[in-house]
């Protein structure tokens, strides 16, 4: 195999650095996005909250503290998301890995209840469309700022994993693709390089773990 080498748009675990290491890659990682956490009225946020990002959930134990979201009714996007709220000594009422089945789930059985949809500032549509066009009452609050933060890349990757449309635009103004491949956390992401390559690969769990076995199983 020939020394393949992998950039990550974002900083990795060092667990999850480790798995790239030990597949015998050389791993560059930067950050091309930052978050900045907004101010938000605390007296709006409704019995039943709805997460869709960690940053969302930090975001509001930040500025609210842990107890509010202990004596709240949490549903949530992502295993990690999920995950995290367990941590914190929070019981999670519903989760699912895309906020389309976190919608169906809160329109089959919690149709005639109140929610707050706590986001960033470049959240989708996908699943506060689908809950209001449900007569969902659906109320949002936008807890954090997704800052894109380009830099230069002196390195060439062979393998580019990206986690979020902002991070490939953090990378796209000051980088290249060439004939690297992309490995992406799921189709949105996955868009937003469709225009500028079509060496992408999709993960087919959003995960941060699943995008690196995907780029080891690819190389090997």
């Amino acid at each position: 195999m020939q020394n393949i080498r992998i950039l990550s748009a974002k900083k990795l675990q060092p667990n999850q650095r480790q798995y790239l290491l030990n597949a015998g890659f050389a791993v560059t990682e930067a950050d091309f996005i930052g978050i900045k956490y907004k101010d938000f009225a605390a007296r709006d946020i409704a019995d039943n909250l709805i997460f869709t990002s960690q940053n969302a959930v930090k975001a509001v134990a930040e500025k609210c503290g842990l107890e509010l979201l202990a004596g709240k009714k949490l549903f949530c996007v992502g295993s990690k998301t999920k995950a995290l709220l367990e941590r914190a000594g929070c019981r999670v009422e519903a989760a699912a890995d895309y906020a389309e089945a976190l919608a169906a789930i809160i329109t089959e059985k919690y149709r005639h209840e109140a929610f707050t949809f706590s986001s960033g500032n470049l959240r989708r549509d996908t699943l506060p469309e689908m809950l209001k066009e449900a007569g969902v009452a659906l109320n949002e609050t936008e807890v954090y700022e997704t800052i894109v933060t380009p830099h230069k890349i002196n390195t060439v990757p062979n393998g580019i994993l990206f986690f979020s449309p902002s991070g490939v635009e953090g990378f796209l103004k000051e980088n290249t693709i060439g004939n690297a491949v992309c490995f992406c956390i799921g189709t949105t992401t996955a868009q937003a390089l469709e225009c500028v390559t079509g060496n992408i690969v999709i993960a087919n769990k959003p995960s941060i773990e699943n995008v690196i076995i995907q780029c080891i199983n690819y190389y090997k």
